[in-house]
């Protein structure tokens, strides 16, 4: 698991218009709790009865990370998973390599870092990307003595 994308430093584009696919994704992303899949949020739609395609979330995830609205980490396979961004901005987390489990992580130095290299060099709308994975510790297994 994990490169996080992280939204330009800029502001994101507006918010495209509400949909009820567009609803539907984002309280499935919400009540998934962690970083979901498409996959994982079109199976959680289906069996709560929400006849929606693949392609559909998949599309809708798109357009949610392109305004904001979710964080994404990469896992190693190149799968994308979700999470809601908080109303405070985009993260930056700790993300177990065995099971998923993520935590964030204060980034400060990154962001002004990123703001500075913008600054300096005369870049608009910088992204960085910041990957931090490990193994948390119920997956963790102590070598034997």
């Amino acid at each position: 698991m994990g490169v996080l994308r992280d939204a330009p430093t800029t502001n994101p584009p507006a918010p495209r218009r509400s949909t009820r696919q567009r609803k539907a994704v984002l309280s499935a992303l919400h009540a998934h709790g962690g970083f979901a899949s498409a996959r994982d949020l079109h199976g959680a739609l289906e069996a709560g009865g929400t006849a929606i395609g693949l392609t559909t979330v998949y599309r809708t995830l798109h357009a949610l990370e392109h305004t904001g609205q979710v964080d994404v980490i990469r896992e190693r396979t190149g799968e994308r998973r979700y999470r809601p961004r908080p109303p405070e901005g985009h993260r930056h987390y700790l993300v177990c390599r065995g099971c998923g489990l993520s935590r964030v992580v204060e980034a400060e130095t990154v962001e002004r870092w990123a703001e500075d290299v913008a600054e300096t060099t005369g870049f608009a709308e910088v992204e960085h990307t910041v990957e931090l994975t490990g193994i948390c510790v119920r997956c963790h297994v102590s070598p034997a003595a």
